[in-house]
Order: C-alpha cells, then sequence, then structure tokens
C-alpha cells in the first residue's frame, strides 16, 4: 500500500513540475518545490544505479560462462572419430556401449592376446574387442550385476572360437588378481594385455525401478550394485548418524543443499523413516530452493543425492582406486589399462591414481619430477613409438613404470553426445606399461 502512494506522489510531482502552470507553482512555498524536485532527481538516481548493477551483473555472469568454456575445453581433448554403434545397434535406445570407437583405437596397436573386461555388462565393448583381435586367447569378463552378467554371457557365447578361452566371473572388479588366479592363473605369470572399466551404470540398471537407482521410478530404496550386499541406500538415510549422512551429501553427491537435506532426512526419521525412492524424492522437491529452477532444480538435486548414496553403498571410490592398482599390477609389459568415467569424483580418483602408480605427487602433474622420470633415450624412444602408431595420443606423462596416454581425458565427439546422452559426462583415460 505504501509503495502504491508513493508512486502516486511522485506521479503528482512530475504533473506539477512538468507542466507550464505557474499560478500552481506560485502557490506552494519554496520548501515544497524543493522537496518535489529532490523526490524526482532521487527516483531517477536509484533507477539508475538499479539499471547499472544489474547490467554489472549481467556482464559477470557472461564473462565466467565464458571463461567456463574455455577452461572446459583446456582440461579435455574431444575426441574427433565418428560415432560408432556396436553391430546391431541402429538407434541408441537400449544399452550403447560408450566410446566405443575410442576404446578400439586405444587397443588398435596392441598385440592383444588377453583382455579383461572388469564391467562386461552386456558384452558392447568386449564383443567389438573380440570381432577386431583374431589374436585373441585369452578372455576374462567380470560383473558384479547377475542380470548383466547373465546378458553379457550369452554376447560373448555367440562370439566363442576354437582358439579363444573365455572365462564370465560374477565378481566386483576390486577382485581382478584372484578371479584371474581362479580362472586363467597363466595370465598372472606373462600379464594381460589389456584391461577395461566402463564406470558407467547400464540402462538395464537404471530402467528396473526395484534397483532403486532411478529418481522418475518408484522403487525401494535399494542401490546395490551387488544383490548379495547387505548395506542399502534405506539403511544410510534412516539409520547412520547425523554427521554420516551429511557427509555423503556433500562429499560424494557434491550437494551444495546438503545441510538442510540432511536435517529434513533425520527428521523424516521420527515419522517411519523413508522406504522408496519415491519417499525420499518427494523431500527433495519440499526442500529444493524454488530459485533453482522448479522441475529441472530438484531433478538435478535429487540425481546429486542419488549418485551420493550409491556411491557410499557399493563404496564405489574406494573400490576404483584398489582395482586401479591391482589392474596395473597384473598388467604385461606394454600392456594397457583404459577407464571410462562419468562423474567428477570418479574421473578425480583415475587420474591421481595414475599419477601415483607411476611415483608422481601431487605437485608434480606436469611430469617434472625427476625421481620418477626415465632415462632420456627411453622417454625419447617411447615418445616416437606412440606418435607414429597412434595419432589420438595428443599429450603424455611418462615414467620409468609406465606412460600416462591421456594426460588430458578424452572425451566424446559432439556426434556421439548429441546421439547418446549417457556419453555427455564421459571421459577415458589410459594408462600403460612399459
Amino acid at each position: 500500500m505504501a509503495g502504491v502512494i508513493r508512486a502516486k506522489q511522485l506521479f503528482l510531482c512530475s504533473s506539477i513540475l512538468s507542466s507550464n502552470n505557474n499560478k500552481v507553482l506560485s502557490r506552494l512555498p519554496r520548501r515544497s518545490i524543493n522537496v518535489i524536485a529532490g523526490n524526482l532527481n532521487s527516483s531517477e538516481t536509484k533507477k539508475k544505479e538499479k539499471e547499472k548493477r544489474k547490467r554489472r551483473k549481467e556482464i559477470e555472469v557472461e564473462k565466467a560462462t565464458a571463461e567456463a568454456v574455455v577452461n572446459k575445453e583446456k582440461r579435455r581433448t574431444r575426441s574427433s572419430r565418428g560415432y560408432e554403434l556396436a553391430d546391431g545397434d541402429e538407434v541408441p535406445s537400449s544399452h550403447v556401449p560408450v566410446m566405443l570407437g575410442e576404446v578400439l583405437d586405444i587397443f588398435s596397436s596392441v598385440r592383444l592376446r588377453s583382455f579383461v573386461d572388469c564391467t562386461l555388462g552386456a558384452a558392447g565393448h568386449s564383443s567389438s574387442i573380440i570381432q577386431s583381435h583374431s589374436e585373441l586367447k585369452n578372455f576374462v569378463g567380470m560383473d558384479v550385476d547377475p542380470v548383466a552378467r547373465k546378458l553379457g554371457h550369452f554376447h560373448i557365447d555367440s562370439l566363442m572360437h576354437p582358439t579363444l578361452k573365455a572365462s564370465i566371473v560374477l565378481k566386483n572388479f576390486k577382485y581382478i588378481k584372484s578371479v584371474i588366479a581362479d580362472t586363467q592363473p597363466e595370465l598372472l605369470d606373462v600379464g594381460v594385455d589389456g584391461i577395461l572399466m566402463d564406470l558407467g551404470m547400464s540402462s538395464m540398471q537404471v530402467n528396473n525401478p526395484e534397483r532403486g537407482f532411478s529418481v522418475l521410478q518408484e522403487g525401494p530404496l535399494d542401490m546395490r550394485m551387488d544383490p548379495q550386499a547387505t548395506l542399502t541406500a534405506e539403511d544410510i538415510v534412516n539409520s547412520w548418524p547425523e554427521s554420516e549422512l551429511g557427509r555423503v551429501l556433500r562429499d560424494y553427491g557434491e550437494e551444495s543443499n546438503w545441510y538442510l537435506l540432511q536435517n529434513r532426512i533425520v527428521k523424516a526419521r521420527l515419522n517411519g523413516g523413508l522406504h522408496s525412492t519415491g519417499e525420499l524424492v518427494d523431500l527433495i522437491r519440499g526442500t529444493s530452493p524454488a530459485s533453482r529452477g522448479g522441475r529441472q532444480g530438484w531433478i538435478k538435486t535429487a540425481t546429486r543425492v542419488f549418485q551420493g548414496l550409491r556411491i557410499a553403498v557399493n563404496d564405489e571410490l574406494k573400490t576404483l582406486q584398489n582395482s586401479l592398482y591391482s589392474s596395473f599390477d597384473v598388467l604385461a609389459p606394454g600392456g594397457r589399462l583404459a577407464v571410462i568415467s562419468f562423474h567428477s569424483l570418479e574421473d578425480r580418483v583415475v587420474k591421481q591414481t595414475f599419477l601415483d602408480i607411476l611415483g608422481f605427487q601431487r605437485e608434480e602433474i606436469n611430469g617434472e619430477g625427476s625421481s620418477v622420470k626415465p632415462e632420456r633415450q627411453i622417454e625419447e624412444r617411447v615418445e616416437k613409438e606412440l606418435k607414429e602408431k597412434e595419432e589420438w595420443i595428443k599429450q603424455t606423462v611418462i615414467a620409468s613404470k609406465g606412460v600416462i596416454l591421456t594426460k588430458r581425458p578424452i572425451t566424446p565427439s559432439e556426434e556421439e553426445e548429441r546421439l547418446n546422452r549417457r556419453a555427455r559426462s564421459a571421459k577415458l583415460r589410459v594408462i600403460q606399461k612399459l
């Protein structure tokens, strides 16, 4: 109401001052005329200042956006390879292997006599590897998901030939050494020529509401990759200490609104707790600020919360780190380990663990640590061989134990990102044993 009165007063003042009615002005005391003029000047000044602040903010946002784009491009190497589908996949509506062409390129120059797929899934990558390498004699496929393992087994069986020995095992890739020892122990002596980890969730898992991974489908708060594991997301949200729950949302989910969500989840325990994905999503929707952009705002928040819970349930980051060390250990000289990650936490673990494997400290990312660098002639020979054989290799980090072939991660081509939405956040890193 006060704002309306103020507006009317300003309009009246403006009308009086803009009129040529000298009689009206002459009847007003000089003090009143000064007050009227001052009010108008003050209003105009505030309006101009508001416009200036708005423009400054727009410029800052434009500048920040431009810098973010530049920095993102600096930190990665976009693949220039054409988008390649696995045989039989015409449209990427079902699960399609991400960066298939890039994976084939990575192993194309390797005499691949043995190969381990740590995340077999539907065997999209492995099927193409087997078809591309007639020299392949030993294959090991691992998956912790029984449904995925069964489907992958079916596809590998269809590609079997008399000279190929294949072992398909229902195990987490953290057991890579023991799996090889139990199934094809000769590989521990000679080493494995190629290992692949695709850390993304398959469409089979996301689209099954009973697994509890989807924010858009009603299901139990499960989120276990291994159905035989005991810990579930329901256990975390209903019984973990408040501080631990907050840590999961903050550190694993990378959610800025973690504290409020933590309090709301703990408060929900007083009313029986949360037992389904729908109940958790409803809580998130009621907690997400309206300023975050309506439906898309809460979906992004829910995605981060689900990510944090899934990582905690499956102990994904620690498992990944330990598995990278074990995988490098079983590589043969010249063998390669390729890892496709799908979010910043995974990529950070892969990047730093590769550096740790070669003996670099965090500050030696540019390869300047003299204690771990090979002799100059070895370095020159490796660089020469890599450049001659493989165009996809842009920048490397070389040490006496091995070479990181992707100083910057390779990301999908624009075509693949357009045709396969799952690929948009993918990053591919490769390390080779010397």
